[in-house]
């Protein structure tokens, strides 16, 4: 169960499925589901999902469920896969990968587990 501080409403450039991470759209305000690594990734999705054009609440702040992209270990630094699923963070050298979070519970693919939201980026 979330326990945000912090959620704001953007508007979909495009569908955000619920619990995703999501990074900045073309212009202020609006969203999209994160889809690589250097996305510049900043909240979480809530359980409710938005179509494209309609309002949707991103989590900013605090505990977020999130859907898991493959096998996360508590404690892992999360960043996004190609479809806005949390996956551990694991950058080749010199790589560099956006991070949205730790996680908070362990889980694998399709599992809806916890991020402790703190954006940042992490280098190989």
């Amino acid at each position: 169960m979330s326990n945000a501080n912090l959620v704001k409403n953007f508007k979909a450039e495009a569908a955000i499925a619920a619990f995703t991470i999501v990074k900045h759209g073309a212009a202020d305000g609006q969203v999209l589901t994160a889809a690589a690594v250097a996305d510049k990734l900043f909240g979480v999705s809530t359980d409710i999902p938005a179509a494209i054009n309609e309002r949707c609440d991103v989590i900013l702040g605090g505990l977020a469920d999130v859907l898991y992209g493959g096998a996360v270990t508590r404690g892992d630094l999360l960043t996004s896969d190609a479809s806005g699923r949390a996956v551990a963070a694991a950058p080749a050298a010199g790589t560099n990968n956006r991070i949205i979070g730790m996680a908070v519970v362990s889980g694998v693919l399709g599992d809806i587990g916890q991020v402790d939201i703190n954006q940042g980026m992490m280098q190989g």
